[in-house]
């Protein structure tokens, strides 16, 4: 018989991939998104294929129990991941991040579904003075309000775990590209410079340095790790063993759209407030179980840029 998983988030750039990939391995998918940053267009093969059941919902504000009954596994990927505005709009990683957090996990316990798969986030190591930085590093104070958010949301989930015995995957990614990226410097380069070809005004002094991972290689790691790791809480960082600066990023994005723009840094090593200079997370765990990724960073900014330029209505789009 075929289990059946949730998916919150589900019409979201990881969400959306996961459904599909889900879905070819013939599991049953329920999914929730209230499509506020979430594009149904994501889901038009998800929508068709008959194991596949979708709801629009606000996790936030309506009653979300009767989804979870007879669930199998809940990956919970709903989140606001706006980082650098999140001083701008507070209340909204407290709402988002932590209460529909809270929410999900009072479904999961009283439908007694046995286990949670949640996207955190390398930002929960704030600048760590450990690069790469290891799962058990001690955790510095926090400088944005979405690290802070998940960093809570994670203590929620495993204070869950041990009390009502539900087994806890907790997923630190590095930032993802890919297909159906809408969100991030990426997205925000061919944005303005389909806007102006001539200048790109860039945050920060384009140094910062991050580590990335193709969407494909994010969802193949965590269906590995659920399969490899069975302890009641289990926390994996997932990324590549390389890191590539903003401004190396910029050089592929240009040269893909054949334009050499002048470039204008807003000066400093953060582009923000809350923005690390420098992310790179310790793998070997992840990789302990054999997984490599398949793509490499300079690839995987190749393939995003060249699916937002095959993709330009993306780039009209608000959110």
């Amino acid at each position: 018989m075929s289990k059946t998983f949730l998916v919150t988030g589900c019409a979201g750039f990881i969400g959306s991939n996961l459904v599909d990939y889900l879905l070819e391995k013939n599991y049953k998918i329920i999914g929730l998104d209230n499509l506020s940053t979430g594009n149904k267009f994501f889901l038009k093969n998800a929508l068709k294929h008959k194991n596949f059941k979708f709801h629009k919902i606000d996790l936030l504000r309506n009653n979300i129990e009767k989804y979870f009954k007879n669930i199998d596994r809940v990956y919970h990927l709903a989140a606001n991941a706006d980082v650098r505005f999140g001083l701008n709009h507070r209340k909204k990683d407290i709402n988002q991040n932590i209460i529909v957090t809270y929410k999900v996990l009072e479904a999961i316990k009283k439908n007694q579904v046995q286990k949670i798969i949640f996207s955190s986030t390398g930002s929960v190591y704030g600048e760590s003075n450990q690069i790469p930085t290891k799962e058990n590093t001690f955790f510095p104070i926090q400088t944005s309000l979405y690290g802070a958010s998940k960093v809570s949301a994670e203590a929620i989930i495993s204070a869950y775990s041990e009390a009502f015995n539900i087994k806890s995957y907790i997923f630190r990614f590095v930032s993802i590209l890919g297909e159906r990226y809408t969100h991030g410097h990426v997205f925000d380069f061919i944005k303005n410079l389909k806007k102006n070809n001539n200048m790109l005004k860039v945050l920060g002094d384009g140094n910062q340095k991050k580590s990335y991972l193709h969407i494909k290689d994010c969802i193949e790691a965590i269906e590995i790790a659920i399969k490899k790791f069975d302890k009641k809480v289990n926390i994996l960082n997932l990324g590549t063993q390389e890191y590539l600066n903003v401004k190396g990023s910029i050089k592929i994005i240009c040269k893909h759209l054949k334009l050499k723009p002048k470039i204008l840094y807003s000066g400093g090593r953060r582009g923000w407030i809350g923005d690390s200079p420098f992310i790179y997370l310790d793998t070997k765990k992840i990789r302990s179980t054999g997984w490599r990724p398949k793509y490499n960073i300079k690839e995987s900014v190749k393939i995003t840029a060249k699916y937002l330029i095959d993709n330009q209505w993306l780039l009209k789009r608000k959110n």
